[in-house]
């Protein structure tokens, strides 16, 4: 009989997952590990190699600790799932004019979901994961996300998403510790290699990192449709053509294809008209904003006067001091107490209390 509980940990074959479950079976736990193959990369169409949490050499990386330290481990496809979800959502938001963000709906949509529903089928009270994040329970007896102990790769940014279910069964036993802890542990543990192994950067199913022309290799017919839009300055002015509005996000600099002396940036698209407004740093700035899509986690409702809470909009975003106000169950409105370039509409914006994720939704609208 396990001392804590049987748990399912996700394991993608990378330094944070596997010592995951190594510790959690160094700590008594009854370890079942679980890899998930969400898509394959001949499919994406690009040029790199296949690395990264689907490839063969990881799914094999993970069964390979299972066995070396004892614990059952499957492999399950959500390749279905993930693509419905999380691939469509990818290209309708950049179609829309927006900046998605695919990995807050992974986490919080998909890769959830898909451990609780195998947790349940296997007899698992736990699901356990190598995010950077810690998890608090207030005294009323709500849970929360909490950032990391390690500043530089806290994930509480993308779990906002997670519903008071799916906190009450998680585990994150890296919240506490910092990278260089983690490799040091695998290293301590024999795993000399993997205390080495590089960290992907990427969006799993863009390998290459390429976007644009990700989006192009699902819509064949999307260069025909949308070449030749404009760019606009913040007047109107008409300043030349663009590739397309689907090809562009807010505060980008570089990639224009066009020069005007002085940096511009992208300050607004227009999916309707295939407009890009272009303008100086300074025309990026915004005063507030309204996020919709949102989840609560450490209340149940704001104050009627709304709450004060620092307010991230992008994963390396410092955060700013914001009045936050409860429009709806789901959607807030946001005043900056402090000017902020680049609010994206389709980034997810959070609010945190210290260092408790209060909240977050996705970017609605910004002025």
């Amino acid at each position: 009989m396990s001392k804590h509980g049987r748990v399912l940990v996700a394991m993608s074959g990378g330094i944070d997952s596997t010592v995951t479950a190594m510790m959690l079976h160094e700590q008594g736990y009854e370890v079942v590990g679980i890899t998930m193959k969400t898509w394959d990369y001949a499919n994406s169409g690009g040029s790199k190699k296949e690395t990264g949490c689907c490839s063969l050499d990881s799914i094999n990386d993970a069964r390979s600790v299972a066995v070396n330290m004892g614990f059952p481990h499957f492999i399950i496809d959500i390749r279905e799932e993930f693509g419905d979800h999380v691939i469509d959502n990818f290209v309708d938001e950049y179609m829309a004019g927006r900046t998605p963000n695919p990995c807050v709906l992974c986490n919080t949509h998909i890769k959830w979901s898909a451990l609780l529903k195998r947790a349940d089928a296997m007899d698992c009270e736990f699901i356990a994961t190598g995010h950077y994040a810690q998890l608090n329970q207030t005294d009323a007896g709500r849970w929360h996300v909490r950032k990391s102990a390690d500043a530089h790769k806290d994930q509480s940014y993308v779990l906002w998403g997670l519903s008071q279910e799916c906190m009450s069964r998680s585990r994150f036993p890296l919240g506490h510790m910092t990278k260089p802890e983690v490799r040091q542990l695998a290293y301590d543990w024999g795993y000399e290699e993997l205390s080495k192994k590089a960290e992907s950067f990427e969006i799993c199913f863009v390998p290459d990192n390429d976007y644009r022309g990700f989006l192009k290799r699902r819509l064949p017919e999307l260069e025909t449709q949308v070449a030749g839009g404009q760019f606009v300055g913040v007047d109107g002015k008409v300043l030349g053509t663009h590739d397309g509005y689907p090809f562009y996000t807010i505060g980008q600099r570089k990639g224009l294809g066009i020069a005007f002396g002085e940096p511009m940036y992208v300050t607004k698209i227009d999916a309707a008209t295939n407009q890009v407004t272009l303008g100086r740093v300074d025309d990026l700035i915004r005063n507030g904003m309204m996020v919709g899509g949102a989840t609560l986690q450490k209340y149940a409702e704001l104050p009627a006067n709304g709450l004060e809470l620092v307010t991230k909009v992008r994963y390396k975003d410092a955060g700013t001091m914001s009045k936050i106000e409860q429009i709806s169950p789901d959607r807030f409105a946001v005043d900056f107490y402090a000017d902020v370039r680049g609010v994206a509409p389709g980034q997810s914006a959070v609010f945190y209390e210290g260092d408790d994720v209060v909240g977050g939704g996705l970017i609605q609208t910004s002025r």
